[in-house]
């Protein structure tokens, strides 16, 4: 993997996001888990190159999320949809996702998890938290489509800051 400087990235995170998908990861090289995600995005905040993602609380991968400074975001590219289907599908208590999907990881100086298939990732560390609150929307169609009993609770938002970047081979 080739470490990048965020003044190099070209990435259009429309279509990283929002199509391709990424796995948001946290945890240590003994124990960690991996979920893919859909909702989030890139920026600059607080003069620092910023991602936000979203995590449901009922999410395997919140637990890990919650218990880090860190999570990594990795972009595993369109051929790589089937690891997405899994990991987006399973729940890491119940099912081992390096196993079922043969994601290898890598770690970085910090101990943070990576994946070999990435093409793009992002090592970040957690600046600011909050909850999702029914009384704060504006839209109330959203409200009403995505927080339901069949979808479950209200996503807890993560701004991190990009700290590192690597592309893949």
């Amino acid at each position: 993997m080739k470490k990048l400087e965020v003044k190099d990235l070209k990435e259009n995170f429309f279509e990283a996001i929002g199509k391709e998908w990424m796995l948001v990861t946290a945890g240590t090289k003994e124990k960690f888990n991996t979920m893919t995600a859909s909702w989030g995005g890139i920026g600059w905040l607080w003069n620092k190159p910023v991602a936000f993602v979203f995590v449901r609380p009922e999410r395997y991968t919140y637990e890990f999320i919650e218990k880090s400074d860190y999570l990594t975001l990795s972009f595993l590219g369109e051929a790589n949809k089937k690891i997405h289907a899994v990991c987006g599908s399973k729940s890491g208590r119940d099912t081992d996702k390096v196993k079922a999907t043969g994601l290898k990881p890598v770690f970085t100086e910090q101990g943070n998890v990576l994946f070999e298939q990435a093409r793009l990732s992002l090592e970040c560390k957690k600046l600011y938290i909050d909850t999702i609150k029914p009384e704060c929307f504006l839209d109330k169609e959203s409200l009403e489509k995505w927080y339901d009993d069949a979808h479950g609770g209200f996503h807890k938002m993560y701004i991190v800051e990009i700290e590192n970047i690597w592309e893949g081979d």
